[in-house]
């Protein structure tokens, strides 16, 4: 109450000492009949006493509140954004372009400053005075807005400043029906907006990433449940036969079996693998077969010592093997060689599988679930670090390489072989 009192006063008495002053130069000029100054001041101090009060009963209705900070005409708002200076500029420049009556806005990206003029809106009606209106003689009836971002340790502050577009010593006579107060506080609220809407859209994004890497999940292991029964029933079969006719060459493939089986086993500490551990797991599978197709199947491994630490996820080296075999060795009558060699080139590895089998050419009845599965694997685990490259052989066959970062350790996802 006493804010509002002293908030009219000064008004009152702005006013009161410019008729005083006009009074007194119509007496210098020789008029000594005060009565007109005395009757347009009256009418005058009434129009302007009543904009007083509506401008703090709308101010009231705007925040709920009187004080010196909300019955000013000039505003100025803080505000913090979690986002870098340049994102935190291109939000704020959105919020500022989509305010109502805004008529000219000026970006100037590289100081980090939003201007713009914004039409100030006929409160309460177009006034009965027009022109005649106290409120309308101090400076034009428009808005402006002063918006600068300073940049942070990965926040963008945000100063906020809505005024009248006249000078400040038009406040002492006139009000704005707290226009700026309803620009700054729109603002405000559209920028909390955007920024509760940047992080509902990051939350949806995580949590489809999490779907994306249960299904999966779920892919590979159906997968595994398809192909690892076949795998066993026909190693197991084939070392019932040579039981019979050769016993050391059964004891050799259940050595092996043994080895494949033990690499295979899930990991309870850690969801990731070794290059050497997967290249130990591969090269008893193809042990194994080469028991079984003979002469048919060659196999040579080049993969250096210091590589053989690399963290890579598990069963995806022997996604490319099976491949190999299945697609491009078996369906051949002659059969072929598969090559596993691993390479650095400054801060990747590169870790290839290549066959002179069938090739792209001939069909090999193949579903394409293996490489889908390794490429969004690679995809979710190393944020599009790592990729898979599938291409012909030279002269015959496919050559698959995964190309992953020497640094980067992939985010565990729960995939396990």
């Amino acid at each position: 109450m006493i804010k509002s009192f002293f908030f009219i006063v000064r008004i009152v008495v702005a006013w009161f000492a410019l008729f005083l002053v006009i009074a007194l130069c119509f007496n210098a000029l020789g008029s000594h009949n005060p009565a007109p100054v005395f009757f347009v001041g009256c009418i005058a101090m009434v129009f302007v006493i009543t904009g007083a009060f509506s401008h703090m009963r709308r101010v009231r209705l705007i925040v709920g509140r009187i004080d010196e900070g909300t019955l000013g005409n000039r505003q100025r708002r803080q505000i913090e954004m979690p986002f870098e200076a340049g994102e935190a500029f291109d939000l704020l420049d959105a919020a500022i372009r989509e305010l109502p009556r805004t008529e000219h806005v000026e970006s100037f990206r590289d100081s980090l400053q939003v201007r713009a003029r914004v039409k100030r809106p006929d409160t309460y009606g177009r006034h009965m005075l027009g022109a005649f209106d106290p409120s309308r003689w101090m400076g034009h009836m428009r808005n402006q807005i002063l918006a600068t971002v300073t940049p942070g340790d990965g926040i963008g502050s945000v100063t906020l400043i809505c005024e009248p577009e006249s000078g400040a010593w038009s406040d002492w006579f006139r009000v704005d029906d707290g226009t700026n107060l309803e620009n700054a506080e729109a603002i405000t609220r559209a920028i909390t907006r955007r920024v509760a809407e940047r992080r509902r859209n990051e939350t949806k994004a995580n949590a489809q990433t999490a779907t994306e890497k249960e299904l999966t999940v779920a892919k590979l292991s159906l997968l595994h449940a398809q192909v690892e029964p076949h795998f066993l029933y026909n190693t197991l079969a084939s070392a019932q036969y040579l039981t019979r006719s050769n016993p050391a060459q059964a004891d050799e493939m259940l050595g092996h079996l043994i080895t494949y089986l033990r690499r295979s086993l899930p990991s309870v500490d850690d969801t990731l693998s070794m290059l050497g551990d997967e290249l130990e797991r591969a090269r008893a599978y193809l042990e194994i077969l080469k028991l079984r197709m003979g002469t048919r199947l060659g196999l040579q491994i080049d993969v250096p010592e210091a590589l053989r630490i690399t963290p890579l996820p598990p069963m995806m080296l022997q996604t490319l093997v099976e491949n190999a075999i299945k697609h491009g060795l078996e369906p051949k009558p002659a059969g072929g060689t598969v090559w596993i060699f691993a390479r650095r080139d400054d801060d990747t590895i590169a870790i290839t599988v290549a066959d002179d089998g069938q090739g792209f050419g001939d069909a090999s009845g193949g579903t394409g679930i293996g490489l889908k599965n390794v490429r969004e694997r690679l995809r979710l685990m190393y944020d599009g670090e790592a990729s898979l490259a599938v291409v012909a052989n030279v002269p015959a066959g496919v050559a698959a390489t995964i190309t992953v970062p020497v640094s980067t350790r992939p985010a565990s996802t729960g995939i396990i072989a």
